[in-house]
């Protein structure tokens, strides 16, 4: 439960911001569902990778002890993350083509979206296992924040606004207040 309030990818660690305001007017639950959808896929997956083959003393099985391929991380987790996005590019033409059409050519930037690297990343640096990894990665939070600043958004296109707030303006402002309060749920849980 902390993953998607304190530790919350766009709102606390600033991470993935460009899709948040991009996507959250059109496509705010089908990017929330497809964030997460990757994360659980890719988070545990590059656990596995990582753990086996690129993490210091993983080439012992092999008589290659010293082996250190760590510094292959962020390729690999790239190549895993690219892999994934594709897959669920076909599913979604396929199955769901309203949500396809919705993303436009949104969809294979997620590829180098840095939020779902960080997840990866942050899995590696807290030496979370596989389990903590599927939650961590189906918890990230980014979904959460996608569907707030979309109903947000999406009130917001009724209220008279003076004209040097409307659109992206309102909502950078409005992005900074949820991470304020999504920072006080960290102070709390610190306390």
């Amino acid at each position: 439960m902390r993953a998607p309030f304190v530790e919350n990818m766009p709102l606390t660690f600033f991470l993935g911001l460009c899709t948040l305001f991009a996507l959250s007017r059109k496509t705010g639950p089908g990017l929330g569902v497809s964030m997460i959808a990757v994360m659980v896929v890719t988070v545990p997956l590059n656990h596995l990778i990582n753990t086996a083959l690129l993490a210091p003393g993983a080439w012992v099985w092999l008589g290659l002890p010293d082996t250190d391929l760590s510094y292959l991380r962020r390729i690999a987790f790239i190549g895993v993350i690219a892999a994934t996005l594709q897959q669920l590019e076909m599913v979604l033409d396929r199955f769901f083509p309203a949500i396809y059409a919705s993303f436009g050519f949104f969809l294979p930037l997620l590829t180098v979206q840095c939020a779902i690297l960080g997840g990866s990343l942050f899995m590696v640096d807290r030496k979370y296992g596989l389990a903590e990894s599927a939650v961590f990665g189906l918890g990230a939070g980014f979904a959460v924040a996608v569907v707030m600043l979309g109903a947000i958004r999406a009130r917001l296109a009724y209220a008279d606004l003076p004209r040097g707030l409307r659109g992206l303006c309102i909502t950078f402002i409005i992005a900074g207040m949820m991470s304020m309060g999504f920072s006080a749920f960290a102070q709390m849980v610190a306390s």
